[in-house]
């Protein structure tokens, strides 16, 4: 049996191509979701793009037909828009008011009543609003658009095998170790050899698909601009950040766990010393926590402070910790500032110079992700900072950016997600990591050990 599908604003917004999805049913549009577009379309942002695209897409129907009587779709079902609510009470509640919600609301009520014999089913990702609809009897459904992420636990990119004492000491004497039968591994997985008699007994190393073996980690316990990996997961991140044959690196985990940190050391450290992309660029999204403070005042780039002062932060403390103490006690630094002493204020003033040094020399470039649309960037080294907040839209459009010899690093939580839009199966990063796990250019490791203090880590954990 056909069925009438009304639709909410937001199923539109996250996926206008949504009306192609449902069969060869009838899709209803409240006129009210048409006027909430048409507020919709003039942001930059991807909601903008889709209410943008849904209505574009809503008007070649109408070229084809009158959408009041409704349109033959492709796959054999109707778009209609309703626009005729009548003298009757909109909603049985007068207390639900006229809000835009209370309008749709009150047309899925309508097309009921007034077809009592084809099934209604109101279809929104709003939580709230499914709650109203079932309150006044109607059916009410969520939309699962295509791009999410069918997963019940995340990629961790790591894999423990159990072997003895002996394995563990021809791997490192050898520099390889063939996993037996049984033991299916993505490329790129970070593994940990470890004898079960003997549990500190262990060794590092990470699955080469095409050779089907296990290497040790090519980067293992060195200094990257004067950063140490403090655990294994770090190690792990390391070894992919500087492993140049890997074009996407995915770094998962809670607040103080060193991602971003690790992943601007290691750009700084191949593009300064080693010189295999031109420039490191540094993006994320615009996406404040807690109220909106309004317009900033300054040019661009004073705007753009406010928003970049963490990668700010993670630049002064990979500048500081580049710091070396010399034989006869002075200190002297990558940048080639004289000597001082980390943490004193004129180190401080050199840190932010050495910043502003990479940046008017076009090495370093932090931007917001706001303004990536429409660029090309071969050979350079992209980070893409709280990317848990982007939707598999825009993650597709910041990669297909990427040019020839330019490496993508994306870190996140995907388990703190500020966009409303998203949520732990919709997330851009999330979809990615579960997607690119069997390609053999990407890798990816959640980290789990806090490192920025042990208050830090008491508070991530505790509360």
């Amino acid at each position: 049996m056909k069925k009438n599908f009304v639709f909410d604003t937001n199923v539109l917004l996250t996926d206008p191509y949504a009306i192609l999805k449902f069969g060869d049913n009838n899709i209803i549009i409240p006129i009210t979701v048409i006027e909430e577009l048409d507020k919709f379309k003039r942001e930059l942002s991807t909601v903008g793009r889709c209410a943008r695209e849904a209505a574009r897409l809503i008007d070649e129907y109408r070229n084809k037909g009158n959408l009041s009587k409704g349109v033959p779709l492709e796959n054999g079902g109707t778009l209609r828009i309703v626009t005729d609510l009548g003298k009757e009470p909109p909603l049985p509640f007068p207390t639900l008011g006229k809000t835009a919600d209370s309008l749709i609301l009150a047309t899925a009520l309508k097309v009921k009543k007034r077809e009592e014999n084809i099934p209604v089913i109101f279809v929104t990702r709003d939580i709230n609003l499914r709650l109203r609809a079932d309150a006044v009897g109607l059916t009410a459904e969520n939309y699962e658009e295509h791009d999410t992420a069918d997963i019940e636990e995340i990629y961790s990119g790591k894999n423990e095998v159990n072997v003895p004492i002996a394995a563990i000491e021809e791997f490192l004497a050898t520099g390889k170790y063939t996993p037996p039968e049984g033991h299916d591994m993505y490329p790129n997985q970070c593994v940990t050899l470890v004898d079960p008699l003997h549990p500190k007994h262990a060794a590092l190393g990470r699955y080469h698909r095409e050779e089907n073996c296990i290497r040790p980690l090519r980067a293992d316990k060195e200094d990257v601009w004067g950063i140490y990996p403090r655990n294994r997961e770090q190690r792990f991140a390391l070894d992919l950040l500087l492993d140049d044959s890997i074009q996407l690196v995915t770094l998962a985990g809670k607040a103080g766990t060193g991602k971003t940190l690790m992943a601007i050391a290691a750009g700084l450290r191949k593009v300064c010393d080693e010189g295999i992309f031109s420039k490191i660029v540094v993006a994320r999204p615009i996406m404040q926590l807690g109220k909106e403070l309004g317009f900033l005042p300054g040019e661009l780039s004073e705007k753009l402070r406010p928003w970049m002062e963490p990668v700010f932060d993670n630049l002064e403390l990979i500048m500081n910790a580049s710091v070396k103490k010399n034989a006869d006690g002075s200190f002297t630094d990558r940048m080639d500032r004289g000597s001082r002493k980390p943490g004193s204020g004129s180190g401080r003033k050199a840190n932010a110079e050495s910043i502003r040094q990479l940046m008017d020399l076009g090495i370093l470039e932090v931007q917001a992700l706001t303004y990536i649309r429409g660029r090309s960037l071969p050979g350079q080294y992209l980070v893409i900072d709280e990317a848990q907040n982007l939707t598999a839209h825009e993650v597709k459009t910041i990669i297909t950016r990427a040019g020839e010899g330019t490496k993508v690093v994306l870190t996140g939580d995907p388990y703190q997600i500020d966009n409303p839009f998203l949520d732990l199966t919709t997330s851009g990063l999330t979809i990615v990591i579960e997607r690119f796990k069997n390609e053999k250019t990407c890798g990816h490791i959640t980290l789990t050990r806090g490192e920025r203090s042990e208050l830090a880590e008491l508070a991530t954990n505790l509360l």
